[in-house]
Formats: C-alpha cells, sequence, structure tokens
C-alpha cells in the first residue's frame, strides 16, 4: 500500500525555502499530497517557517529539550519524514532515531556512528584515507606545534566546524591562533577548483549517483554559483566514501579541491542535504523525489541520467510578513 498524503518535519529551517519547493514539487510529481512543517529557534523570523505549512519554535539543536521538542511536534502532527538541515543537530537525531520510528516517523539520518566520524573532521580524514580515499595531510593542532616536517602555508580549522566558520591560512606558526575556544586541525594548503558532489544512498546501501557541480562562487560555505560537470573520478570518490562509511543512507555531500600538483582531495564531507542541492535537483537528480517514494512506499525511480552543463545563480529573495497598521 502507497501513501497518498506526506507530512515532513524540516528542522533547524533557516532560510531553507529552496528545500523546502523541492519537496513540494517532487510530491506533486509523484502524486501524493505533501504538508511541510518547519521548526527554528525563532521560526517568526525563519523564511522557510513562513513558507512552511505550520511552523513551531524549539530549543537549540544542544539544548538537551530538543529531541523531546521535536518527538513532540512529531506526535502531534504525525510527521513521516524528518529532515535535518545543519550539522550539529545530527549526533542527537541519529541517537533517537528508534524512538522516532516507535512514533511512525523517520528520520533523514545515517547510523550514529557514521555521524560521529563525519562530524570531527580529524577522525574523518584518517577513516577515508585508510580506505584509500585522497585526502590532504591533516594533524591536531597540539601536535602540529612540536612537528616541522610540514611546509607553508596551511590550512587551520575547527575539527567539528562547518558553513566555513574560523577556517584560516597560516604562513608561518607566529600566524597559528595562540588560544582556541575549541579543538583546531591543521592540514595541508591546497589550490585549485572546488567541487561539491552530491550523493544518494538509497536505504538499502546503495549509491544511486553522484552528481558534480563546480563552486564558482561562494557566500557564508554555501555555494552562490555553481555549474554541473560529468567526473567519473568523482563518482568513483563517491563509491570509496560509502564503502568507507556503510552506515551512510540517503542525501550526502562532499568537498573535493582539485590541486594543480596533488591532484583531488576530499576536505569535508555533510551527511545531510548540502546547501548547493536545488542545483543538483534542477539538474535531474532528484533525491528530495527518491527519498519521498521510498517514505511514502512508491516504487523508486532513481537513476545517474542527470544533466552537465546546468548553472545555478542564486540571487537574494524576500518574504514579506505585514504588520498591523499602529
Amino acid at each position: 500500500m502507497t501513501a497518498a498524503a506526506i507530512k515532513i518535519l524540516v528542522s533547524s529551517a533557516g532560510r531553507r525555502v529552496a528545500l523546502i519547493d523541492c519537496f513540494r514539487r517532487a510530491a506533486k510529481e509523484i502524486g501524493i499530497s505533501l504538508a511541510v512543517v518547519a521548526c527554528d529557534l525563532d521560526p517568526g523570523m525563519s523564511p522557510a517557517c513562513r513558507s512552511a505549512d505550520a511552523s513551531y519554535a524549539v530549543p537549540a539543536c544542544d539544548d538537551p529539550g530538543f529531541v523531546s521538542a521535536l518527538q513532540e511536534i512529531a506526535s502531534r502532527e504525525k510527521i513521516d519524514l524528518i529532515v535535518p538541515t545543519i550539522d550539529p543537530e545530527l549526533a542527537a537525531l541519529a541517537g533517537a532515531m528508534d524512538d522516532f520510528a516507535a512514533l511512525g516517523c523517520r528520520v533523514h539520518v545515517s547510523q550514529p556512528a557514521v555521524v560521529d566520524i563525519v562530524r570531527d573532521k580529524l577522525v574523518t580524514m584518517a577513516v577515508l584515507a585508510a580506505a584509500g580515499v585522497p585526502v590532504p595531510r591533516t594533524i591536531a593542532l597540539e601536535e602540529f606545534a612540536s612537528t616541522s616536517e610540514w611546509s607553508w602555508p596551511v590550512f587551520v580549522k575547527p575539527r567539528s566546524g562547518s558553513a566555513s566558520r574560523a577556517i584560516s591560512v597560516a604562513g608561518s606558526r607566529d600566524e597559528l591562533p595562540a588560544k582556541v575556544s575549541e579543538p583546531m586541525i591543521v592540514q595541508e594548503h591546497l589550490t585549485g577548483a572546488e567541487y561539491t558532489v552530491n550523493g544518494f544512498v538509497d536505504a538499502g546501501g546503495r549509491l544511486q549517483t553522484a552528481i558534480t557541480h563546480r563552486r564558482v562562487r561562494v557566500r557564508a560555505g554555501e555555494v552562490e554559483k555553481g555549474i554541473t560537470e560529468r567526473r567519473p573520478q568523482h563518482s568513483r570518490i563517491a563509491h570509496d566514501i560509502v564503502a568507507a562509511l556503510p552506515g551512510i543512507r540517503g542525501a550526502f555531500c562532499f568537498q573535493i579541491m582539485d590541486d594543480g600538483a596533488a591532484g583531488p582531495k576530499v576536505i569535508e564531507i555533510n551527511a545531510r542535504f548540502g546547501g548547493g542541492y536545488p542545483l543538483a535537483d534542477h539538474a535531474g537528480a532528484q533525491f528530495a523525489k527518491w527519498l519521498l517514494e521510498e517514505v511514502s512506499g512508491l516504487p523508486a525511480s532513481c537513476h545517474d541520467n542527470w544533466h552537465s552543463g546546468v548553472l545555478m545563480l542564486r540571487y537574494d529573495e524576500a518574504i514579506f510578513v505585514d504588520g498591523e497598521d499602529e
């Protein structure tokens, strides 16, 4: 039996209006009724919450009450699918997958072991390197301080950071951060074209497609201008990543820096819908559609026939909320 109606909850919805639109188009295409609920710290100030059919305020994802707040929403609204949008909420949701399943709700999240790996960039690089995936040389900042075997400059970044937060380039030891508020890593300095590869792993653990786009211009860690390209080597890397992380499921993405001397190297993995996913969706890699098909019990339409040369040029839009006249 297939479901004629699906209700999803987009958590930490923020500005993810385009992601919601992808799900709505997908539902229309496969002939199901879709209701979108969204939640955030301050839903009244969230464009995505304003564009949803209903919205809720919830605690921050590192608050002990975050998961129980989402469970209450899932129970009250009879949510079929939760779609996380930011890295910091993944661990809490992965750990509560069974509890949500008892409510009849699937969480779009990978197994807890995968989330633990990809949320720690030092561990991520070690796991991928052991599996033969090309990655930059990486070391903890505290260990780097006592070695002299590296060439300058180097990248310095948080072990669990996201959205390009607190990343810097150090040209000498004098430029290394003297004090840090969180664990940091040091990586070899790479230059060249940067790519995002969006992949989709079905419920059986099979990688269905990997679609590359070149990051022509980036703003706040997300692609602002990008173009899809067929890169067979990137597809092979995606298969190797899935083999190294057998518990990964659904949509995920990773970044590649194609250094002129060192070649392509994976610098980061996000086990969720990436910010640039709408480009992949428009190019034919409709992960939102495939996920809705899984949840509703419809036949899968996954494929690898997406279009190269699709250009995305993002621009700012606005949602206007009329206030009462004084």
